[in-house]
């Protein structure tokens, strides 16, 4: 890899900037490099720049607790994304979002730049599971447990693939529940919800296929994935 691009990649510091930067002279293997495209070994030559010693590290994987009034997206000029409240040393990996949690909705989320395993975790085919708590208006009938088995039926006509429906408590006040699907249609829960006559005032993501929510993590907090929740999602 060319120094002044492994530079770019393990710093916050631009090509031209990191180029301005090795002219003054790296510090590659303890010798005094200047020349923007001199070729290192990423992961075993050792780069040091203004006294730091730089570490390179091709995908990053940060499970964050979404709060609300935060959108699911990579830049926005008028709303805070979600990539806004990561700090500079992980926003210079470029990570997304893999899939989209509404709004107003709360809960995990996972942002990479690993390609790959985002379209495994958003891929129809994968059929991956995501569980969310839901609060409605409305009372959730037992029936309906079946009718969300058999597939609800959106305000479009769209007919859902086979969903879990899990009623923690239900009275003409208000119901809780837990709800498992393996879509990610516009708005789905709400709607889901929406066709048997509830409204959504609360949803909450709580796990994308094997990866579940950290309880430590308050909202708008983020951390790195184990190697054992990794390596779950990868298989």
């Amino acid at each position: 890899m060319r120094l002044d691009k492994f530079i770019g990649h393990t710093t916050s510091l631009s090509r031209a900037e990191a180029k301005k930067s090795i002219k003054k002279g790296v510090l590659v293997n303890g010798r005094i490099v200047k020349t923007p495209d001199f070729k290192i070994d990423e992961f075993k030559d050792e780069v040091i720049v203004n006294e730091e010693k730089l570490i390179y590290q091709k995908y990053i994987y940060i499970m964050m607790n979404k709060p609300k009034d935060i959108i699911s997206a990579t830049e926005d000029n008028k709303t805070k994304t979600v990539v806004d409240i990561l700090d500079e040393q992980e926003r210079i990996f470029k990570p997304f979002p893999v899939g989209r949690l509404d709004k107003d909705t709360e809960g995990l989320m996972l942002l990479t730049n690993d390609g790959d395993l985002a379209h495994k975790l958003t891929s129809p085919k994968k059929d991956i599971v995501k569980k969310y708590y839901v609060e409605v208006f409305g009372t959730i009938e037992d029936m309906y447990i079946t009718y969300f088995k058999e597939g609800a039926i959106l305000d479009d006509g769209y007919k859902c693939k086979s969903a879990i429906l899990d009623i923690l408590t239900s009275n003409e006040t208000g119901s809780k529940a837990y709800i498992y699907i393996t879509e990610g249609k516009f708005h789905q829960v709400k709607r889901m919800m929406k066709s048997i006559g509830c409204e959504v005032t609360y949803l909450k993501r709580l796990s994308i296929g094997e990866l579940v929510l950290d309880e430590n993590l308050k909202l708008g907090e983020y951390r790195y994935l184990t190697e054992q929740e990794l390596k779950k999602l990868k298989n």
